[in-house]
This record gives C-alpha cells, sequence and structure tokens, in this order.
C-alpha cells in the first residue's frame, strides 16, 4: 500500500506518467546549472525502484556518499508529501529499496561504455539481478558525445536498459528553431524524452520538449523538495 502511495504521489508519476520508456531508449533532463537536474533524476530513479525495478546511478562529480544522500533526501521528500506514514513503515522500505540502487562514481576521463559493460557482464555472469535504468549524471554535452552516445545505446539495447542522463544548458544560449537547448538539438535524434527545467519565480518550471502528446505541457515544482507545487 505504502508503496503505491508514494507512486501516485510522485512528481514524476503525475508529470511523466509511469508509462516508463522502451527498453534500450535515452531520455534526459536538461537545466542550467545549479536548477535541480540531479534531484529530479533521484526521483525519476525513485519511482523505478517503487515499482520494483533496479536502478545503476552513475555520476562523474558526486562521491558515493553524496549519491547516497540525494536518494535518502529525495525518498524523505516523497514520503513527507504523503502526510504522516508510520516512521518504521517508512523505514522498512526504504531497506527494501536501499539495496536496489547502486551508485558509481568516476572521473570523466574513467567514464566509458566499455567499463559499464564490463560491469553488467559481471552481474549477468553470476546470475545477479540485472538493472532496468541507469542514470548517467555529468556526461558534458557541450562536446561532441556523438560516439559515446552511440556506444550506450548499442548497450542499453543489448541488456534492455532505458537510460536518463544529465543535459547542462547555459543561461545565454537560446534555443533552436526546433525549440530545443543546443545540447540536445544536436542529438535529439537519439532521445525518446526530453525534460527542461528553468526558475519560473519562487518555483521551478518543468517543460516536457520530448515525449509524444506530451510535448510542450508545463508543471511547477518546488526547489527544496522536487515535489509538485
Amino acid at each position: 500500500m505504502l508503496r503505491k502511495d508514494l507512486i501516485q504521489k510522485s512528481p514524476v508519476v503525475q508529470i511523466i506518467g509511469n508509462d516508463y520508456m522502451e527498453k534500450g531508449q535515452f531520455a534526459a533532463v536538461i537545466s542550467r546549472a545549479g536548477v535541480g537536474k540531479t534531484q529530479f533524476l533521484v526521483q525519476i530513479a525513485i519511482s523505478w525502484l517503487l515499482e520494483g525495478k533496479k536502478v545503476i546511478h552513475i555520476s562523474l562529480y558526486d562521491t558515493i556518499d553524496k549519491i547516497n544522500l540525494r536518494y535518502k533526501e529525495g525518498y524523505t521528500n516523497l514520503i513527507d508529501s504523503v502526510g504522516y506514514i508510520d516512521p518504521q513503515k517508512a523505514s522498512r522500505l526504504w531497506d527494501d529499496l536501499a539495496p536496489c540502487k547502486f551508485g558509481i562514481t568516476c572521473h570523466e576521463n574513467t567514464f566509458s561504455p566499455k567499463n559499464i559493460r564490463d560491469y553488467l557482464v559481471s552481474l549477468r555472469k553470476n546470475s545477479l539481478e540485472m538493472p532496468s535504468m541507469i542514470v548517467v549524471d555529468g556526461l558534458d554535452f557541450d562536446r561532441d558525445c556523438s560516439v559515446v552516445l552511440d556506444k550506450l545505446l548499442e548497450l542499453a539495447s543489448e541488456f534492455s536498459l532505458a537510460i536518463w542522463f544529465s543535459m547542462k544548458s547555459h543561461r545565454e544560449e537560446a534555443f533552436t528553431d526546433k525549440g530545443f537547448p543546443i545540447q540536445l538539438d544536436k542529438v535529439q535524434d537519439r532521445f525518446a524524452k526530453a525534460i527542461y527545467l528553468q526558475p519560473k519565480e519562487d518555483k521551478i518550471e518543468v517543460v516536457i520538449l520530448k515525449d509524444g502528446e506530451k510535448v510542450n505541457e508545463r508543471h511547477l515544482i518546488e526547489p527544496a523538495t522536487m515535489m509538485l507545487a
């Protein structure tokens, strides 16, 4: 029952639904620095965890402790949004969810699709549960990422994964004629979903840039919690 309540209250489910991406697809959360890309990605990942799916979170700048803290804070914010919940029930559910999320930290010069594939192969060889989703947080889309993305797309297809990326845009850059930040425009053909976050007064506006009929839908969320305003 608690899982169901949290899924229904999840800002991710309320904004983009729970019809999760087809396996082998890419999606992105885009904003300029400091707006909330990583926190929103964490809420996406938590919604997958609540559905019983396993998640790998790869960060190019956070430590493992920081990744774990982000997930615990994101879960706490979601719990608080529901109203009163027995703390013991909330704690037990977190104890069930936490082992299904695995954090990996690396530097940009050590990040490679090959390393990810080697890790996934080792899971498969040892008959361990495979992830349904990978978060890649911190890849520099100002550079040419086409080769890395193509290799990751092959990997996503091979292992039946959905991969969500953070994508940093810049305040001074206008959107392209297609209505995308330039970082997405260069690679948009590879992405099934794209969500843009921008400050709006004391809230964050979530704009759906790619997602079928949901394109151009807008929602307001609270900056401190990522919950719907």
